[in-house]
């Protein structure tokens, strides 16, 4: 059923509420459908769901859809970052129903007797429009994933072939399939869902990891960085739980690649990367992509991380470094030794300001991964020091949040 252009005036009314109280509207919807469906925990990260994000993402994508309800095809973007995110999690046209069922319940309840039939109707229909959109394009990403050779969609058994350390706090995983079948080659910058049971929670739980390595046919590498602390959430449970449990020999469940963070087949100018701890992994594949291809342009590596013990991938960067004159890198420690700093290491948080031979060329394409804050900072300062906007790609980990302009 269409929108009339009454029911697009009534949701373009409730923008102000939204953005005053969407977040209350979107945390009571989650208490209620986890309430009447249980079993969507084992599909929901419940991690995110502990530190409020997605709900907050949730809150966002609702308030950006109805204050672009005349218009929704600017959204684009944004469904096709969603659409990735719930292929790799199995999201399929049944799930739409349940969230669509207890997201009118839950502003009803919410709104109480300022709900009024006119309202609800309203956002049913907005809803159902919204629900076709997504699912249209999934299924659009499914077909693309089952048309690839090798290609399977669902979740796939992999085996844990190696474990290597590659620093103080990440952790390598060698996945290959446990069919003895091969994989998709995936696009440098794309991650995959692994699914596995944590007993602390008495639940199946997914997170998704870039994948590391370069594109191949045999099997894909994950790198995992181990949480510390007394509170965490699921996301470092998980984590936590392969560096602590997982060994060579198991088995963990496997989506197939997904996201459009992507080093595209026609890169043809220089590339900067720029990363904040475990935020290069899908940097480090596709560095790994573009050394293959013998790219022909500068490369720029810009890394930073706490200090050496943690510094991942520091030989592997550091050999290809040596064997491609057109690759040069640089790295800041937040607590440098003397023979750290005697080694060209700079000290403090990664600051393009203080790389003093640091060629930026507003031509050139500038990928960015780490920690939302990190990512704006870099962003902002590439901005200013001239380059252009659309020349920058940043991937920030988990339900997305960051907004830049």
């Amino acid at each position: 059923m269409a929108m009339t252009n009454e029911q697009k005036a009534i949701i373009t009314a409730t923008v102000p509420v939204l953005r005053e109280n969407g977040v209350a509207l979107t945390k009571y919807f989650y208490n209620r459908m986890f309430t009447h469906h249980p079993e969507l925990k084992n599909m929901f990260n419940m991690g995110n769901q502990k530190s409020d994000r997605q709900q907050t993402a949730l809150a966002l994508a609702v308030l950006a859809y109805a204050e672009n309800i005349a218009d929704p095809s600017v959204l684009l973007p944004a469904v096709d970052h969603i659409g990735h995110k719930h292929t790799s999690l199995d999201i399929r046209p049944e799930h739409y129903i349940i969230v669509g069922t207890q997201l009118i319940a839950s502003i009803q309840e919410v709104l109480g007797d300022a709900a009024t039939p006119e309202i609800i109707d309203a956002w049913t229909v907005a809803y159902n429009q919204l629900a076709q959109l997504m699912i249209g394009h999934e299924a659009s990403l499914y077909t693309q994933q089952t048309n690839r050779d090798n290609g399977w969609t669902g979740w796939r058994p992999f085996l844990v072939k190696k474990k290597v350390a590659e620093s103080a706090e990440i952790t390598s995983f060698y996945l290959y399939p446990a069919d003895g079948g091969k994989v998709p080659a995936h696009q440098p910058g794309q991650y995959i869902s692994l699914r596995t049971f944590l007993p602390a929670l008495n639940l199946k739980q997914a997170r998704q990891y870039s994948i590391s390595s370069a594109p191949n046919a045999d099997y894909y590498r994950i790198s995992v960085k181990k949480e510390l602390g007394p509170d965490l959430d699921a996301n470092g449970l998980i984590s936590n739980y392969l560096h602590d449990f997982v060994k060579a020999g198991d088995t963990v469940d496997l989506t197939a690649p997904a996201g459009n963070f992507i080093l595209g087949g026609d890169v043809d100018a220089p590339v900067t990367f720029i990363s904040g701890g475990v935020g290069l992994t899908p940097l480090v594949s596709m560095l790994h992509t573009l050394v293959d291809r013998k790219h022909a342009h500068p490369i720029t590596w810009l890394h930073g991380c706490r200090n050496e013990s943690v510094h991942a991938f520091k030989e592997q960067i550091a050999a290809i470094a040596e064997q491609n004159q057109q690759l040069t890198q640089h790295v800041f420690y937040n607590q440098p030794s003397e023979a750290n700093k005697a080694a060209g290491i700079l000290e403090g948080h990664l600051d393009i300001k203080e790389v003093s031979d640091l060629a930026l060329n507003p031509e050139g394409h500038y990928f960015i991964c780490g920690p939302s804050v990190f990512i704006q900072k870099q962003y902002h300062d590439l901005v200013a020091a001239g380059v252009k906007k659309d020349r920058i790609y940043f991937e920030e980990f988990g339900p997305s949040v960051l907004s830049l302009n």
